[in-house]
């Protein structure tokens, strides 16, 4: 994986040496570069990782104190000599990479440098895997470390050195007592290592670990390490602190009964049964008493198969198939349905139906919900508001033409009584689920006079009537139409309708003014008259 370019500094060779030295292929991971000089030069050396140099023919004390000083600390110096420059190159040896004796013949001069690149090929793949067992181990969160059969820890990683709060350097070469701040070494880890170094094979426990934090529990995984001749020498260990996860299990156990007790004592029915339906794996009270059973066992033998058979027959088929809709763990879904006891009540009862995976087994879970005074109540509230609306309609259909009826929350209306010729001229304009706001603007636009259009308009905005209707039950507005060509006086009457405050609604009544409206002129016109002739007399 890693890649190594060896930049070389050949002094004192020959040209066909040193072009010799060029021909010979580096190794895998590798590539070369080459510079010469037939006198020692700072520069290059300074640029060298390995520095190649025939003392042969040049001043040997010289060269050697030059390349040394110059040369980078990792840098490696091969000299070339003679037998009889040996002595002089004593005091330099132990700053030496090597020392090839001359002379050689070609064979044995490229052999000696193939053996230089298996050994600088050797340290790097070593260096390799020394970094990728250092990052390997330092990057995970699980305790890591190589222990001697005595005991004593050879490598630990990040995650161990945090744990016992202390560095590597301290950690490094020591025991268990000192490491772990206690006063000695714990029989229980002794004894697993031992096992692990007499059988000679990986084992797992769970060992409590005295620390000076307190106890830690750990599931640990040891395995046996081998010296040169097979003979275990130590073992490797890695552990994963699980105290805080066990600590979690025992409050799950705790919840999971305070659950259970929730569960068999709840108003709420609760159930569990198989895919096929075949099989109830657990009902609460609760669930028994809304579908009208004393015992899982009676629901059984009464035939239960997905659906109790206390769900009356039009709704079974519903029901089953909406449990059966549901694919994936996850899926969820709402019904409504009703149930039928033996001694003839009829109970409504609002179902979820949800897939549950546990432990790669899937199951239904169900809750029932006993919603019958709930339905009793909407249906009384139904009847009276219909109740109501019947009075208002009868009321206002008593004088109005045209009666239409306004759901606000979804925009949808309807006509509700038309009659005469004066209705049915722009009754159409009201047709069945026609928005409020467009069937008024079409009202205004095409029948309404056109002095009287924008006061209508601002008058008929659901802003207006909104605050108007909000502390009094009807408003009134009084305009002029162009029917046929021919101006007359028209009232609409909008009336609250419904629960207010939580489901608005109103009913729209138009009323023909035009003969009352012009008898009141006309009254109007003659005490006017009156009053000017008394004025003038």
């Amino acid at each position: 994986m890693y890649h190594c370019h060896l930049q070389f500094y050949c002094v004192g060779f020959q040209p066909q040496t040193v072009e010799f030295f060029r021909a010979i292929p580096p190794l895998e991971h590798f590539t070369h570069a080459f510079s010469e000089s037939s006198a020692p030069r700072c520069e290059p050396a300074k640029a060298a990782d390995v520095i190649l140099a025939d003392l042969r023919s040049i001043d040997t004390v010289k060269t050697l104190q030059l390349l040394l000083d110059s040369k980078k600390v990792q840098a490696q110096l091969i000299i070339l000599a003679e037998e009889k420059q040996l002595p002089l190159l004593t005091p330099f040896l132990p700053e030496v990479a090597d020392v090839w004796t001359a002379p050689f013949t070609p064979e044995v001069l490229q052999f000696r440098f193939r053996h230089w690149q298996q050994g600088y090929k050797q340290d790097r793949n070593l260096w390799e895997a020394r970094h990728f067992l250092e990052a390997t181990i330092n990057s995970v969160p699980n305790l890591v470390w190589y222990k001697t059969k005595d005991g004593i820890h050879e490598k630990v990683n990040d995650s161990f050195c945090r744990t016992v709060n202390k560095t590597k350097e301290q950690v490094q070469g020591r025991g268990h007592a000192y490491i772990w701040d206690v006063e000695q070494d714990d029989p229980a880890c002794i004894e697993s290592e031992r096992i692990v170094m007499t059988k000679k094979e990986t084992c797992v426990s769970e060992e409590t670990i005295q620390t000076g934090d307190g106890t830690r529990l750990l599931t640990t995984y040891k395995s046996p390490l081998y010296d040169l001749d097979g003979s275990v020498m130590g073992t490797v260990g890695v552990a994963i602190d699980v105290t805080q996860e066990r600590a979690y299990e025992r409050e799950i156990i705790q919840k999971n009964q305070t659950l259970e007790t929730i569960f068999t004592t709840m108003d709420c029915g609760v159930m569990r049964h198989t895919l096929d339906g075949s099989r109830i794996l657990s009902v609460n009270r609760a669930a028994l008493e809304i579908l009208g059973y004393e015992s899982k066992e009676e629901m059984t033998a009464a035939g239960f198969d997905t659906v109790a058979a206390s769900v009356v027959a039009e709704d079974q088929e519903r029901l089953r198939s909406c449990i059966q809709s549901l694919t994936k763990p996850g899926d969820n879904v709402n019904i409504e349905y009703q149930v039928r006891h033996k001694d003839g009540s009829l109970l409504h009862v609002m179902g979820n139906v949800k897939l549950v995976e546990e432990r790669g087994e899937l199951y239904y879970q169900r809750f029932l919900l006993d919603i019958t005074a709930q339905k009793l109540r909407e249906t009384a509230e139904r009847n009276e508001a219909e109740r109501r609306q019947l009075e208002l309609v009868h009321a206002l259909s008593i004088d109005y033409s045209l009666v239409c009826y306004f759901d606000l929350s979804d925009n949808t209306g309807r006509i509700l009584r038309l009659e005469d010729d004066d209705g049915s001229l722009f009754g159409f304009l009201f047709s069945e689920d026609r928005d409020l706001r467009n069937c008024l603007e079409e009202y205004i636009g095409q029948f309404v006079h056109p002095d009287d259009r924008e006061s209508l308009t601002e008058t008929m905005t659901w802003d207006h009537l909104q605050t108007e209707l909000l502390d009094k039950k009807t408003c009134y507005a009084n305009y002029r139409v162009c029917i046929n060509g021919e101006t007359r006086y028209f009232q609409i009457k909008v009336v609250r309708a419904g629960d207010w405050d939580s489901h608005q609604s109103i009913v729209l009544g138009f009323r023909d003014m035009d003969q009352e409206t012009r008898r009141e002129m006309e009254k109007k016109s003659l005490l006017e008259d009156a009053l000017f002739q008394a004025k003038r007399a």
